[in-house]
């Protein structure tokens, strides 16, 4: 216990803070990808039960996954942002 709280104190605070921010950008992406994913996923259903609506359906799966790309975008930018500031 106490060889813990030794270590601790010697790892420098701004390793802990790159830790977190490695931590959070990992979260981020496995997140949009699997959102992205899912999207294909359902889309594809959507298209083999109603083909007639297919153009549809891909736009907005086009849509959807750009707007999930750019929250996760913007997200690592602030991580990167608190990483360097």
């Amino acid at each position: 216990m106490n060889t813990l709280l030794i270590v601790l104190q010697l790892i420098d605070g701004a390793a802990i803070a790159k830790l977190g921010i490695a931590l959070g950008a990992s979260i981020i992406v496995l997140a949009a990808g699997l959102n992205i994913g899912r999207i294909g996923t359902t889309a594809l259903k959507s298209i083999a039960r109603q083909p007639e609506a297919s153009g549809d359906i891909r736009t907005n799966m086009i849509v959807s996954a750009a707007l999930i790309e750019g929250v996760a975008f913007f997200a690592l930018i602030i991580l990167i942002i608190v990483l360097f500031v």
